[in-house]
C-alpha cells in the first residue's frame, strides 16, 4: 500500500469528495494536517456545520475565514507541524454576500441587492447550489496566493453532478427566461408571466401591503448589473476545477452504497475530464495474517478445553463475524478497483471510537500518509 504522498506532490488544490457519512470531514483535516507537517501552508475548507472539526483542532469556533491552527495542539500528539495549518467552515450566504459585494460596480447596487427582501430569502438559491459557494471561496482562497494548498471537504450530494455542475448551472441561470423576464420594465414582466400571474401578485400586495412584483423586478435588475462579473467568475472556477494543480480524490467507505457513489462519481470525472489523484477507502475492517485464517469451528475447537466450551463458542462467534466484515471489505475494494481503476487505493481501517480529537486525526494522517 501507498500513501497520499506522491499523489499530492505539487498539488495546490485537493478536493475531497463522496457521499455523507464516509469519514470526509475527517479525512480532509487529516490530509491537511499531513501537508502542513510536511512543511506547506495549508487552509481546509470544511461544510459540516457540526463542530467536530473545530473541537478536534481545539477552536472555539470556524468562521468562513481560514483561523489559524496552534501548532502545538499536534506536537503533544506526536505530529511537528513545519509549516502552518488553518481551517474554516463555509458559510454558503455569508460566502454569496461576499461575491455580490465584490462584484457589484459601487456601494449603492451592493446596498441594494443586499437589503432586497427576495435577496435575503432567497440568497442561497440564487447562488446555485451549496456546491458553488463552496468551490467560488475555494477559488478566492486561491486568487489571494495566501496558501500553498487548499483541502476542501465538499458538501455530501447524492448526485455527484450537483457539485461538477455548479459553476455551468449558475451560468445558466443568468442565461435563463425567468431573469430576462425581470429584466424587463415591471408592466412587460407582468404581461410576460401571464394574467393569472399578475393577479396573484395584484392580491398579495393588497393583503401585505408588498408589492412582491416590484421586489423581484427591483432585485433582478440590480443582479442583471453583475452578470457578467458573474459569468467570469463561473468561468474561472470551472477552470480551477480543472486546472493541473487540481486534484480530486474520492473518499468511501466499503459499504454498499457509498460504494456506488464513488464508482459513478469516478466515471463522471473522467467524462468531465478532471483530475483523478486517487481513492480513499475509510473504515475497513481487515484481519492481517501472513497466511490463512481459520475457520471458526476451528477456532472454537482449539479454545474450547482452555476456555470451556460455551466461552470459545462466543469467541469463535465474535470471530466468524470479523471474519465475515473483513470478506466482505475486501470483496468491495476489490471491485472499486476494477471499477475506478485505482489498483492501490489508501486504505484506512476501521478505528477504535470516533475520530473527534487530535489523537484521531493523527491515527487517520498515520494511515493516509503511510509508505
Amino acid at each position: 500500500m501507498t500513501g497520499l504522498d506522491h499523489r499530492l506532490a505539487g498539488a495546490e488544490v485537493i478536493i475531497c469528495a463522496g457521499s455523507g457519512g464516509v469519514g470526509k470531514t475527517t479525512t480532509s483535516a487529516a490530509i491537511a494536517m499531513g501537508l502542513a507537517a510536511r512543511g506547506r501552508r495549508v487552509a481546509v475548507v470544511t461544510i459540516d456545520p457540526a463542530r467536530r472539526l473545530a473541537d478536534a483542532l481545539g477552536l472555539d469556533e470556524l468562521g468562513n475565514d481560514p483561523a489559524p491552527v496552534d501548532p502545538l495542539r499536534f506536537a503533544q500528539a506526536g505530529v511537528t507541524i513545519r509549516g502552518e495549518l488553518w481551517a474554516m467552515t463555509l458559510d454558503p450566504k455569508r460566502t454569496f454576500d461576499e461575491l455580490i459585494e465584490r462584484l457589484a460596480p459601487d456601494a449603492a447596487t451592493r446596498d441594494e441587492i443586499l437589503g432586497n427582501r427576495i435577496y435575503q430569502q432567497l440568497s442561497g438559491a440564487v447562488a446555485g447550489s451549496q456546491e458553488f459557494t463552496a468551490v467560488a471561496k475555494l477559488y478566492d482562497l486561491h486568487a489571494s496566493g495566501r496558501f500553498d494548498a487548499l483541502v476542501l471537504d465538499t458538501p455530501p450530494s447524492r448526485n455527484a453532478l450537483d457539485f461538477l455542475d455548479a459553476p455551468d448551472r449558475l451560468t445558466g441561470f443568468f442565461e435563463g427566461r425567468a431573469l430576462k423576464v425581470f429584466l424587463a420594465p415591471t408592466g412587460i414582466a407582468a404581461k410576460a408571466m401571464g394574467r393569472g400571474t399578475g393577479v396573484v401578485f395584484g392580491v398579495m400586495k393588497r393583503l401585505t401591503g408588498v408589492d412582491l412584483l416590484e421586489d423581484l423586478s427591483v432585485f433582478f435588475r440590480a443582479l442583471g448589473g453583475l452578470i457578467d462579473g458573474f459569468r467570469e467568475r463561473a468561468d474561472g472556477v470551472a477552470r480551477l476545477l480543472a486546472a493541473p494543480g487540481t486534484t480530486f480524490l474520492v473518499v468511501t467507505s466499503p459499504e454498499r452504497e457509498p460504494a456506488e457513489e464513488a464508482i459513478f462519481f469516478r466515471r463522471k470525472l473522467a467524462e468531465a475530464g478532471m483530475p483523478f489523484g486517487g481513492l480513499i477507502v475509510n473504515r475497513v475492517h481487515r484481519l492481517d495474517a501472513d497466511g490463512p485464517l481459520p475457520a471458526p469451528e476451528a477456532v472454537a475447537a482449539e479454545l474450547g478445553e482452555e476456555l470451556g466450551a460455551k466461552l470459545a463458542a462466543k469467541v469463535a462467534r465474535t470471530y466468524g463475524e470479523a471474519l465475515t466484515l473483513a470478506e466482505r471489505d475486501a470483496a468491495a475494494i476489490e471491485r472499486l478497483r476494477a471499477e475506478t481503476g485505482d489498483e492501490d487505493p489508501v486504505i484506512v481501517p476501521e478505528l477504535d471510537g470516533d475520530v473527534h480529537d487530535v489523537d484521531g486525526l493523527v491515527a487517520v494522517h498515520a494511515h493516509l500518509f503511510a509508505g
